[in-house]
């Protein structure tokens, strides 16, 4: 599924990386502990948080995550987005909760992948 295509599902805002959003991402993990993101399988994938600091953009970078995907209106602030454009990763920030954010990911066809947590 293309990155431009979960903003539009999830009427969500894309504050940085815009150039990126034709991207693939080919499955996604839901978590707030970034522990639990580290027993993912690195797979070009999108990850939904409603955790919003420089941690989730650190991680996100060593799973080789193209896409962070904050719920519940999260905004993130310039530390945060200055790291994910040196990192080359998509912000994109939508007004639904995690569960519903998933459920529609999940009804569009976006995989769980092998090992999500």
């Amino acid at each position: 599924m293309k990155i431009r295509e979960i903003a539009e599902l999830l009427k969500a805002e894309v504050p940085v990386c815009k150039d990126k959003i034709d991207e693939e991402v080919y499955s996604a993990c839901a978590a707030d502990m970034m522990s639990d993101v580290l027993a993912y399988v690195k797979d070009q994938a999108v990850l939904i948080t409603g955790l919003c600091n420089p941690q989730v953009v650190r991680t996100a970078e060593m799973m080789d995550i193209r896409c962070i995907l904050l719920v519940r209106d999260k905004k993130p602030d310039s530390v945060i987005l200055d790291l994910a454009r040196e990192k080359g990763i998509v912000i994109l920030c939508s007004p639904h909760r995690m569960y519903i954010a998933c459920g529609l990911l999940y009804k569009a066809g976006l995989s769980g992948g092998e090992h999500c947590v």
